[in-house]
Formats: structure tokens, sequence, C-alpha cells
């Protein structure tokens, strides 16, 4: 599980084998069956971010002993990334003899237009000697022929799964802090994971930057970015426009459907009866295009205003 020769934790400590990865036992379960099968199908990964997904994709590469090579579509979500790079890598054969596997990271950013329509043609192409794997935060966003081609995996946490997945993780923090020879305290760690709700990336990300203290401790709480929702209400009823852009400025490090949620989860509170069903419209109507918008300040700014001027407010 120790990646020696790597600065950041997140890389340092990333799982190389199924039983590893911190899943719940259905998903555990499905990936180690793909890997005692010795095939690997195409397969699209979906779910929020920090939450496993690449992870299980080189996981899966390595314990099948596969060739294989990640493309960030987010940086080369391009035709002509699928021309050079991938149909060079896909078209020769692997030096173990096994197929390859071509990983397409935050393939949700792909061209739509291009690289998705091409890449139903690649899967066919390289059948014999090549698999792919994508993984996105938006499924909605991936054209749906090619749905149709891959084995469909979300990453989903019921409520059942959520104190497993937890204990699993604090062990594993615990484990990376002992190794890194840090003092800390277990009750922030908890604290830490409930804040960040299944976002593992972030969270060894927090306890890396925060580390340089040499010892965890309620500071990092405190120095982590978190939702003012409070003050957000008070600049909509006060309708203090340039206010609420500096807050969406200041708030955009949160992720951007948390922040949708915590707006939702203050309505009753903050608003009269009235004008509860329209600012869930409203919140519904932008949530659905973040998932494709290319400015996400741009679009939750329009959220608030809109909810601003349409809503009454207590």
């Amino acid at each position: 599980m120790l990646v020696k020769d790597s600065f950041l934790w997140v890389e340092k400590y990333r799982p190389q084998r199924i039983e590893d990865c911190i899943l719940p036992e259905h998903l555990e379960d499905t990936f180690s069956s793909i890997v005692a099968s010795g095939e690997l199908q195409n397969l699209l990964l979906s779910g929020g971010p920090g939450c496993g997904k690449t992870t299980v994709a080189k996981a899966i590469c390595e314990e099948l002993d596969m060739d294989w090579m990640i493309i960030n579509c987010s940086e080369d979500g391009n035709i002509d990334t699928l021309r050079t790079k991938i149909r060079d890598f896909a078209s020769s054969v692997s030096l173990t003899g096994n197929k390859k596997a071509v990983i397409l990271d935050e393939f949700d950013y792909s061209n739509p237009s291009s690289m998705q329509p091409a890449l139903r043609g690649f899967i066919e192409e390289f059948a014999d000697n090549c698999r792919f794997i994508m993984t996105c935060n938006f499924k909605n966003k991936i054209i749906e022929p090619l749905k149709s081609r891959c084995t469909n995996i979300e990453f989903k946490f019921s409520k059942d799964d959520k104190s497993k997945i937890n204990a699993k993780f604090l062990a594993r923090l615990q484990y990376i802090l002992n190794n890194e020879k840090l003092q800390y305290d277990d009750k922030i760690l908890v604290k830490l994971i409930l804040k960040y709700n299944f976002d593992f990336r972030r969270i060894i990300n927090e306890l890396q930057r925060y580390s340089v203290s040499g010892n965890i401790d309620s500071g990092i709480l405190l120095q982590i970015g978190d939702v003012n929702i409070d003050n957000l209400f008070v600049k909509m009823k006060d309708k203090n426009f340039s206010e609420i852009r500096k807050w969406v400025f200041e708030n955009l490090d949160n992720d951007i459907a948390h922040i949708f949620h915590k707006i939702y989860e203050n309505l009753n509170d903050k608003l009269a009866s009235t004008s509860i069903p329209q600012a869930i419209l409203i919140l519904a109507d932008y949530q659905y295009k973040s998932a494709f918008v290319v400015d996400q300040e741009i679009n939750l700014t329009a959220c608030i205003i809109q909810l601003m001027v349409e809503c009454e407010f207590k």
C-alpha cells in the first residue's frame, strides 16, 4: 500500500489492491470478482469526487498485470489525444502478452462532440487488445452509446455503509499519520471524516497541508473553508449583490453540490413558507446545470441572485 517515492500522501498511500481500497462490501465484491475472473470489461465508474474511482481503476489494472496508461481528460479530453497517444498505445502489443488498459480519468470533461463519439469506434476497433476504464463525477455528461458499451458501476454509499466505511478510513488515516510520525487526536480525525463525507482525497490532502505543524489538532478544522450559510442568507435578504459575489468567491473551495444542499437544508428557517417551493425548483435547476457549465462561480452566483430576487425572506 506504500509507494515510497511519492511526496504527495494521496499517491504515497494509494492502495495497490482492491482489498486495500475503502469500499462498501457490494462494490468490493464486484471488483474482486473482476480480478478473480482474470478478464476486464470496459468500465464506466461514476461517483462523487475523491471516493476512490481512479484508485480502483489503477488497482484492477495492477492486479490483472496489465500494461496501462492514464489520461486526465480535464486536460487532454480532445480528439487529438485519442488519435495520437491512445491509438499508439492501444494498437501496440503488450510486453506481458495480456490485454492493455486505458484509464480515461475525469471523462465527463472530455469533448462530447468529438472525443466521446470517436471513442465508440476505438472500443470496438481495439477490442482484442485493449480495454477502457472511464471515471466521472457526472454520468449524465457521457453520451448514451458509450454507456451502452460499458459496465456501469456507481460509487454509492448508503446510510448502512457509512459507519463501516468511516471506521475503515479512520484506521487508514491513523496508519498514515503513524507512518509519518505525527501526533494526532482521534476525535479530530472523526470530525474531519464527517465533515467531508467520503471525499477521501480531500481529507488526506488537508492532513498533509496541516502536518507541517507537527501535530494534528483542532486547528485543522478552523483552517478548512466552510460554508457560512447564515451569512449568505443575510446578504440575500439585504439584496447586497457585491457581498454575494464576494461570498461565492470565498466559498468556491467547497464542493458545489455541498453548497446547494446546505442552502436547501436552511430554506425552512430562512424563507417564507410560500417561497420554499420556488426556491427548491431554482436550486434543482442550477444544480443540474452545474454538471455542464465551464464556470461554476458564474452558475452559483446566478442561482443565488435568482433566489434573492424571487424569494421572500423571513
